[in-house]
């Protein structure tokens, strides 16, 4: 029996194939048991259900669709590249599609970032941003360091590797033991800088929250840390931007004790921000910068690592091989598409539209500060996160039961 995506389905019978065969990422059996939505368009920034109700995707997706669902460009190009070649690994081959896109992506980003490596996502990123950081130092002769530094609440990914970065507990306690090496500093969670006992002057909580990291370096011992890890503007825990000059602060840091800066642009890159990299609207050069979702606009998965010549030089030598890969990275229908999705970008300036109408959305999202439950708003670009509190005086927060009622029953669908 062949699928047609564009049939009539039946929605009851969908949902509960779905609860009995679809185990969702992420995902409370709750859904799955009230009948989970079942999308099955997208049009722009909208997407519509199998009852035919229509949504604002406001996530896009999940931080994915960038340039918007329903562009026959993409697809076009996938499908002109399967034809010609379907698949080819880049593993001690290479293919068009891939050398051309590694050298756009090269072109757009910060300093000097001459080198591209493929992945199929996010996670695989950040993952092999954590091995090329070891293994970079091994090379260097500096073996022990090898452990890595990052925010509270901050998510960076779920393989094993990834999860040791990743700062949320208890996304974490179910896998332990994690591989080791794993450290975490303050946020940059400015609206609650008192909690923390920071200042709260904005740029001197900046200040703060960056000197938190040389105070993890110094404690853990300059020889044994490898690599920062960090978000443009943070994701986990609220959408948390970076005070003015923190992230100077951070590379002087990085570059006084001989520790590697990664930019985790999984979700700030290819737009989000207003430029393919978010570290260039931000203006600091990370070493490595790890990226996904927007690259392709989630028309088919891809991610890459790139990495700063000083990081990828050893690797030029005969000497050293970097064995570390994936066999769908760099897949040619992925590449071809992110080679038009950036076609799209450029024509359309969309990194652009996005620095222009940036305070445009953000005047219009501070109106909501008026309504007593809204304590803060905050974020760049096209990323702004609300903070709900039940009582903006004390900024107590709502509790678990609470939030659950008031985001699922209440504001989602």
């Amino acid at each position: 029996m062949s699928y047609d995506p564009t049939a009539s389905v039946n929605t009851a019978d969908l949902q509960e194939k779905a609860r009995t065969h679809l185990w969702p990422h992420f995902t409370n059996r709750k859904v799955m048991n009230d009948g989970v939505p079942v999308i099955v368009r997208g049009d722009g920034h909208h997407i519509f259900d199998s009852e035919g109700k229509k949504y604002i995707d406001g996530l896009a997706g999940l931080f994915v669709v960038n340039a918007g669902h329903g562009r026959d460009r993409i697809v076009e190009a996938a499908a002109k590249q399967m034809k010609q070649l379907d698949f080819m690994p880049i593993w001690s081959y290479a293919h068009p599609a891939a050398i051309e896109l590694a050298e756009r992506l090269s072109s757009f980003a910060p300093g000097q970032m001459n080198k591209v490596f493929f992945t199929n996502g996010g996670g695989e990123a950040v993952e092999s941003a954590f091995k090329l950081a070891k293994h970079y130092f091994k090379i260097k002769g500096q073996p022990m360091k090898h452990k890595v530094i990052s925010r509270a609440v901050a998510y960076h990914g779920t393989p094993q590797g990834a999860l040791a970065i990743t700062g949320i507990p208890d996304m974490k306690k179910f896998y332990e033991p994690l591989t080791p090496g794993g450290h975490r500093v303050p946020n940059t969670n400015h609206y609650r800088a008192e909690e923390m006992g920071a200042p709260t002057d904005l740029e001197a909580f900046g200040q703060w929250a960056a000197n938190r990291i040389e105070e993890a370096i110094l404690f853990e011992g300059p020889e044994t840390v490898a690599a920062v890890f960090l978000e443009p503007v943070q994701n986990s825990g609220g959408c948390f931007p970076p005070p003015p000059g923190y992230f100077k602060r951070v590379r002087e840091i990085c570059d006084q004790y001989d520790v590697l800066l990664v930019s985790d642009e999984v979700i700030c890159a290819y737009g989000r921000i207003g430029d393919f990299f978010a570290s260039s609207v931000l203006g600091y050069e990370p070493d490595i910068i790890t990226s996904a979702k927007g690259i392709t606009s989630g028309y088919v998965p891809m991610g890459a690592m790139l990495v700063a010549d000083k990081v990828s030089e050893p690797f030029n030598s005969t000497e050293h091989t970097f064995y570390h890969g994936f066999t769908f990275a760099g897949h040619p229908a992925a590449a071809a598409a992110a080679l038009a999705n950036i076609d799209i970008f450029e024509e359309e300036n969309l990194n652009g539209r996005v620095r222009e109408n940036s305070p445009l959305f953000r005047a219009e999202l501070e109106k909501l500060l008026d309504i007593d439950i809204v304590g803060d708003v905050r974020g760049e670009g096209y990323f702004f996160g609300i903070e709900l509190v039940k009582d903006k005086s004390t900024k107590e927060t709502f509790n678990e039961e609470e939030s659950d009622r008031l985001l699922r029953d209440y504001l989602s669908p």
